[in-house]
């Protein structure tokens, strides 16, 4: 997964042949082109609307065991509420925490995280989802 966190990036080209010679990223949602040597105004990206939208949603009883586990490595009293949508670092989390929380996960359901899908977890709800389709795949 990539991610661009700067607020300017400027593309050149490095050929005489091109006809982009530059492009400007100022905004995700703006984009200046500079084609030979010619300016034109920027470019607005309109953001699409969803149409349509599906999400598999885990187990309750996963996400139950997930809400546990998040509780116990966290030492978060018994009367805390967490959700599906509650986030690790709302919680208190670190990125240390994180990595005790997808250890533990792995050793309740008996299944191996790799490192990429574990720096993407954010919630709850995602780490459900990550284990019920490691297990669907597993089995």
């Amino acid at each position: 997964m990539a991610s661009i966190t700067t607020t300017s990036m400027s593309l050149l080209s490095l050929s005489d042949q091109s006809m982009v010679s530059c492009a400007r990223i100022s905004d995700p949602s703006s984009v200046s082109l500079s084609i030979k040597g010619r300016n034109f105004p920027s470019i607005a990206l309109q953001p699409k609307g969803r149409r349509f939208h599906v999400t598999c949603a885990a187990k309750p009883e996963t996400v139950q065991k997930v809400c546990d586990i998040v509780k116990k490595q966290l030492a978060l009293s018994e009367d805390s509420t967490i959700t599906g949508e509650s986030k690790f670092t709302a919680l208190g989390a670190d990125s240390l925490d994180t990595v005790e929380i997808v250890m533990g996960l792995e050793e309740e359901f008996g299944i191996s995280v790799e490192e990429e899908s574990a720096q993407t977890i954010t919630t709850v709800q995602e780490a459900a989802d990550m284990i019920d389709k490691l297990l669907e795949t597993k089995a």
